[in-house]
């Protein structure tokens, strides 16, 4: 036991050295660097474990699946997949690991970019079962809550400030995208707009590094194969714009959609307490979607692969509904189902306990929507769309409603499949599908449930600041009380001992119950004569506003622009707690301003 002390001790010593020679001899900033390129290579690896587990629990239990009739072990592998990550969840890990995307959001936001270090393998494991078992959900969110919770433990470690500490977040969460996408400038562009961290000198060289080295790490064990293969048979011909536009619109109402159906089926399990109860409703769904609809199954990357490459009978396959591969009219309704049940699919698995992204779900989704408009349009008009390019487009155009990130939708659809020749309507669809769902929805799958809270840090600054700054940080607590029985001397003892111009008043249960301005009482606090005659409970005032002790700071912004006031009480249940004031706001305001945009 002493040896191991003193092994620990010496260790100990050994790291305080490292970083005492570090601040003497690296700039911060060049720091940040060497650490954004130690991130990409770990995330790198951590994603490339992550796609070899996911594909060795799936290809063991499917490999005796009957692809020409239905399967009943479908009814069978998402529920015991479930109950499994449940039982590792509620008693190996002992925390919330779902929502991966939308808990970094909330690091970044409320807790100053930490993340805990069980963050940095407990998705992965917890997300492989779920996904190999069956549960329709991605293996992206995951990946990007691991690779932002190694670039955070990574900068805790060398006591990084937390703006530096958010960096290294959004590079771990690049590296994340970046390795499990092979998708570099996606890796980048999903941290810019969907973690909403400022593009800046101080910020673009360290993403790049760490996407771009996870990326590497990707090529280097996986060839340079893309994710989807797609092979562009059929040129994109400009007549076919006004159906691209057309189809940014559906894509624009699909997002909004899946999102609405998301927060409906989050808030219906939310309701269910018993955690075993949810895993037998959630999985028990999940189950019976997967058995009628056997491409819910998982990621659903091959079905997409065989969508993008124009193959529509194969959607059936390992399904009861085999023997209607090849009737036109049943593929078009069953493509339309799968559109429809998807959403369940992915919000069921993570309702009953699974854990796993919608990234993937958004992919999928945007696939069958393409395919679905464009084999519809083919089937009903006689048109010659090509499916498989509508396919792809599809993918950009859903993507870019449900995350709000029409750039890296665009980036990454072209990257995953290599169809950079269709890069004109992949802009249009992305483009038209983020304004139509703007209109309906203005955040994005990942940062509704933190604005639903007022906990969202965003791109507007004046809002991101305000919601950095917390009301207890800006009271200030040395106004003399005074109570409603005091006569005027006493008052006048009271403003003689003070350097404030206004003063509570309380009852004898320090409930606030008016306040004295100087101002209203400097006619008579100078007659003697009315000291004894003049009580508080006669010249006081009720206050224009009061600000509960659990208000954010926007709203007590907006209190104040409302009332024209400079000072306000804080009341936690009717109690006095103190004043804040424009000018203490202000200056935290400029503080915390500087800090966070410091280039």
């Amino acid at each position: 036991m002493a040896v191991i002390q003193n092994i620990g001790h010496t260790t100990s010593n050994w790291f305080f050295a490292l970083l005492q020679w570090r601040e003497k001899h690296i700039k911060e900033k060049n720091f940040v660097l060497i650490l954004a390129f130690i991130t990409g290579i770990v995330c790198g690896f951590a994603a490339l474990v992550f796609k070899w587990l996911i594909h060795f629990i799936s290809s063991s239990l499917l490999l005796n699946i009957d692809i020409t009739g239905g399967n009943y072990l479908y009814l069978l592998y998402p529920l015991v997949g479930i109950i499994i990550v449940s039982c590792y969840v509620r008693y190996v890990v002992k925390d919330n690991i779902s929502h991966g995307v939308t808990r970094v959001l909330y690091a970044i936001s409320q807790n100053k970019s930490r993340l805990k270090g069980h963050n940095c393998y407990t998705a992965v494991v917890a997300a492989s079962i779920t996904i190999g078992f069956g549960g329709s959900v991605g293996s992206e969110g995951p990946i990007v809550s691991t690779g932002a919770a190694i670039g955070s433990n990574l900068g805790q470690a060398f006591r990084l400030s937390p703006r530096l500490l958010m960096i290294l977040v959004g590079c771990g969460a690049a590296a994340g995208v970046a390795g499990i996408f092979k998708a570099p400038i996606s890796g980048a562009l999903f941290t810019l707009e969907v973690l909403m961290i400022d593009l800046t000198t101080v910020s673009v060289m360290p993403l790049l590094i760490s996407s771009i080295t996870a990326a590497t790490v990707a090529y280097v064990f996986t060839g340079y194969d893309v994710e989807f293969f797609f092979a562009q048979s059929e040129n994109f011909l400009t007549v076919r714009i006004p159906y691209v536009i057309l189809l940014g619109v559906l894509c624009g109402f699909a997002s909004l959609y899946f999102i609405r159906v998301i927060n409906m089926m989050e808030g219906f399990y939310s309701r269910v307490k018993n955690p075993w109860t949810k895993a037998a409703i959630g999985g028990t769904i999940l189950a019976v979607l997967i058995f009628f609809f056997p491409p819910l199954y998982g990621e659903g990357y091959n079905v997409i692969t065989s969508m993008l490459n124009g193959d529509a009978g194969s959607v059936v396959d390992g399904s009861i509904f085999y023997n209607d591969r090849n009737t036109p009219w049943f593929i078009v309704l069953y493509v339309g189902g799968l559109c429809l049940s998807k959403a369940f699919a992915t919000s069921s698995t993570n309702g009953a306990g699974g854990v796993g992204g919608t990234f993937a779900p958004s992919l999928y989704m945007g696939c069958m929507t393409g395919f679905f408009f464009s084999y519809l349009l083919n089937t009903m008009l006689g048109l010659d769309l090509s499916v498989k390019n509508f396919a792809l487009i599809g993918m950009a155009g859903v993507m870019s409603g449900v995350m709000h990130a029409p750039l890296m939708a665009i980036f990454l659809t072209a990257e995953l499949t290599g169809g950079y020749d269709l890069f004109l309507p992949l802009l249009i669809v992305s483009t038209i599908s983020y304004g139509t769902i703007k209109m309906f929805e203005p955040y994005s799958i990942y940062a509704i449930r933190l604005a639903k809270r007022g906990e969202l840090l965003t791109h507007h600054k004046d809002k991101s600041v305000l919601r950095l700054l917390k009301i207890n940080s800006v009271i200030e607590n040395d106004f003399k009380p005074v109570t409603p029985d005091m006569n005027l001397k006493q008052m006048v003892d009271v403003i003689s001992q003070s350097n404030r111009n206004l003063f509570p008043v309380l009852d004898a249960n320090e409930n606030l119950i008016g306040v004295v301005l100087l101002d209203d009482i400097r006619n008579i606090m100078f007659r003697p004569d009315l000291y004894k005659k003049m009580y508080v409970s006669k010249f006081m005032s009720m206050p224009p506003a009061k600000i509960e002790i659990g208000d954010t700071m926007e709203n007590v912004m907006k209190t104040f622009d409302t009332t024209g006031a400079w000072n306000l009480p804080v009341v936690e249940n009717g109690r006095y707690v103190g004043f804040v004031s424009k000018s203490k706001i202000f200056n935290s305001y400029r503080r915390v301003l500087r800090h966070y945009s410091e280039d």
